[in-house]
Parts: structure tokens; sequence; C-alpha cells
């Protein structure tokens, strides 16, 4: 059998001295150890993720004990705190702030909104906005107040100073039909909100009758028809002038503000 020829023996020399293999391939790279540093490192975190999960839901440091209550103008804190059922003694990570929001929104419809806010390290902070009445209805010896969103949230004996009563009288309008007495109401805040300062404030009692029938009675025995709610700005506008122009005046229409008109003295 013939040997290899010249060229092959040149060829197998040439890879014997160049330190590869026959196939052409580079020889693999072998698999280092992490090093100390990288251990170290890594051992570090580890001990840093455990010991801050222990922290906050395992430690007697960051648990809820107490509870701090701020804006409250007519809900005493007792009566906040106690619907809020704070859980006393659980890790404060764990406090279901959004829970809370809810149960007083819920129990508590003098609440307009509240901020549950965790208070490191170990409190709760429930900042309330509560709803001002803007309307009152009668109702027998008691009082409904209504926010100036239409919101009927709560029922009063005394009447708030300063606070107009609304009267209803939808029952025999054809247009209850059409217009709720919810959205006759909705309509009558949407009167008060357009109303200048100085009248809003003189304003005893606001008068529906129906959509396009909104009258306001005023200290001093004067009143104003107002008409619908719509064009609210221009009819303040010509309210204004009017009480500005003839202020003796008992009675003032601007129900069509581009023909206001006045009478009585």
């Amino acid at each position: 059998m013939a040997g290899p020829t010249t060229a092959e023996r040149e060829a197998e020399r040439t890879e014997s001295e160049s330190g590869r293999p026959r196939s052409g391939r580079r020889p693999g790279r072998r698999f280092r150890l992490p090093g100390r540093r990288f251990l170290l490192l890594l051992t570090s975190l580890i001990v840093l993720t455990g010991g801050g999960i222990w922290l906050l839901y395992g430690s007697a440091w960051l648990r809820v004990e107490e509870v701090r209550t701020s804006g409250l103008q007519v809900l005493k804190p007792a009566e906040v705190e106690g619907v809020a059922a704070v859980p006393f003694g659980t890790p404060l990570i764990s406090a279901d702030t959004e829970a809370i929001e809810r149960r007083l929104r819920q129990k508590l419809p003098r609440i307009d909104s509240v901020d549950v806010e965790r208070s490191w390290p170990n409190g709760i902070g429930l900042k309330v906005t509560e709803r001002k009445p803007v309307l009152l209805i009668e109702k027998g010896a008691k009082f409904i107040e209504v926010d100036a969103k239409g919101v009927r949230f709560a029922t009063v004996e005394k009447a708030p100073k300063g606070v107009p009563l609304l009267e209803l009288t939808v029952d025999q309008s054809p247009s209850v039909r059409r217009f709720t007495a919810t959205r006759l109401m909705s309509e009558a805040v949407r009167v008060w909100d357009e109303l200048p300062g100085k009248v809003a404030d003189a304003t005893s009692v606001v008068k529906v009758r129906s959509y396009d029938s909104i009258a306001l009675e005023l200290t001093g025995g004067r009143t104003v028809m107002w008409g619908s709610g719509e064009d609210g700005g221009a009819k303040a506008r010509a309210l204004t002038a009017l009480m500005k122009a003839v202020p003796d005046a008992a009675h003032f229409d601007v129900s069509a503000p581009t023909a206001p008109s006045v009478s009585g003295s």
C-alpha cells in the first residue's frame, strides 16, 4: 500500500507546527469557575434581598401602628377611622390602600374623595375631602344636603347657614316626563353655579317648576326669573348689569338674556 504523498506529508507538518487539529477546528475553551469577587457579590445580593423581604414582611418594625386623618370638616376622626378599618399590626407594605378607600367612599357618602397613603415607618394617612352642600331639600323637619355635582349625600337636622333651599314643584309639569326630578335638580345646581357671587350669597330659595322655569328668591323680597340652565354666563352678566342699573327693582327677568327686564321697586 502506497504511503502519503509529499503534499499530504507537508500538510501534516504544517498542522502540527501551528497546533491546529487536522479537522481545522480550534480547540474549545476550558470552563472556568466564577471568581471569588463574583461569588461575594452574588452572596451579598441574596443576603440583602432576603433581608429586605424579611424587614418589610417579617420584622416587627414596619408594621401599622397608627392612623392619621386630615381634611375633616363635619365628620369625626373616630368615625372615619372606624369605617376605614385599617389592619393594625400587619406589615405596612401589605396594607390594602384601595380597599380602605373603597370602604370609606361606600359607607360615608359625605366623603367626596380620599387619598390613602402609607406613612413610613408605621402609619397610614387618610386625606379626606368632604362634600359641601350648595342646596338643601327640606324633608319634614330635616334637610337633605346636595353638593355641587347634584349628589344628595347627607340628611341633617339643622340647615347649614347660607345654603339656599331647593323647591322642586314639578308634579304638574308636562316636562317631568322628559326631564326627571334628578335631572331638574342637576339643572338647579347648574344655575346656582353660574350665579354672580353677590347674587349667590343673597339667594335663599331656588324654585324649579320645569326645565325652562327656574326662579330665585333673594333676600329683601327680590326675585329673579332665570329660565332654563342654558346660557348661564350671558344671564349672569345681564343680571349683574340690571342690578347695577336698577338697584331698587323687585323682580328681574333674564330668561332671555338678550332682552332682560325689570319690574317693581
